[in-house]
């Protein structure tokens, strides 16, 4: 019995020893939990400058390296796609009424650009408007008129001399076959798919500078040459959408993907685009190297057509204005 009192002395000075040590803890443990409060702060603290440093950031681009062809062939039909939502009202940007025109024009075309053409054969046109009109033209005549298109003499030689064959091997008329179009002067492929395209209804892929620089920039193929360029894009693509795409990829060429700077910052494809990144990225800068109707100027055609006018297009100004 006397042990009682001695055993609760001694708990009590336990228990007196042990309230400290659990105070300690208690305080050691707030001490411990206090920098995971500002640990968690901390990043909606830091969160204004990474949104607004977001706004320039290099979007995410998809790699081509390793690429299957099966994924080329799904990410060239996605640019496709794309670019037919941006140019609903995509076109041959050559004024022409009939196929004579087209040929003719397009010829006129090499090293220039429509725009040049299109203030030019206005007056080509009336003067001789068939391909018996222009067989029988005098050549210093047709030279003073396409003297704004450059490279005139050959050029002059190229268009009399189509109009004879087309006289003398067709009756006067265009022919709408590849092997035909080739034999006449100055018209090679390129010029035979825009015609084949675009006055026949026949599927062509339009192989020229712009086509040639963006399926080498979205890495569609190594190909330098025009003929393996033709072949390597077709195989990538349904026959039904060759001459379309050809409008697709030159009108992206000539508004937004340009040679020397790239408007990157204002490009609609730029996540499927492993060149990203070669020209203006900041999308305030980009936008103000757009050109013709995405920058809000005039187009290449005097007379386009009515969808692109409807788009807001603007219909280029003839020879000599302004």
């Amino acid at each position: 019995m006397e042990d009682g009192p001695v055993k609760r002395g001694s708990a009590a000075r336990a228990a007196a020893k042990k309230a400290p040590a659990k105070a300690a803890a208690k305080k050691s443990a707030a001490k411990k939990s206090a920098p995971l409060k500002k640990a968690v702060v901390a990043p909606k603290k830091a969160a204004a400058p990474v949104k607004k440093a977001s706004a320039v950031k290099p979007v995410a681009v998809a790699s081509p390296r390793n690429e299957s062809h099966t994924a080329l062939v799904r990410r060239a039909r996605r640019i496709n796609r794309e670019l037919a939502e941006v140019y609903p009202y995509a076109h041959p940007e050559l004024d022409f009424e009939n196929s004579f025109q087209l040929i003719v024009a397009t010829v006129l075309s090499a090293q220039t650009t429509d725009l040049r053409v299109n203030q030019t054969t206005p007056a080509l046109f009336a003067k001789y408007p068939t391909p018996e009109d222009l067989a029988v033209a005098d050549p210093e005549e047709v030279e003073e008129i396409l003297r704004p298109t450059g490279f005139f003499r050959a050029k002059t030689k190229s268009v009399i001399g189509l109009s004879k064959a087309l006289v003398e091997n067709f009756g006067g008329e265009v022919p709408g076959r590849l092997e035909d179009l080739v034999k006449l002067p100055g018209v090679g492929r390129k010029t035979a798919f825009v015609v084949l395209g675009n006055a026949f209804g026949r599927p062509g892929i339009t192989v020229d500078t712009h086509f040639q620089r963006l399926v080498r920039r979205w890495q569609w193929t190594t190909e330098t040459e025009p003929d393996k360029i033709e072949a390597a894009i077709g195989a990538l693509f349904p026959k039904s959408d060759w001459t379309m795409l050809s409008h697709h990829v030159i009108f992206h060429g000539r508004r937004i993907c340009h040679a020397r700077k790239p408007a990157c910052g204002a490009c609609p494809i730029a996540p499927l685009c492993p060149a990203y990144g070669e020209g203006e990225t900041d999308p305030e800068k980009a936008t103000k190297l757009l050109k013709y109707e995405k920058g809000g100027f005039p187009g290449q055609r005097l007379k386009p057509p009515q969808a692109y006018l409807d788009a807001g297009g603007k219909p280029a100004p003839p020879l000599g204005a302004g």
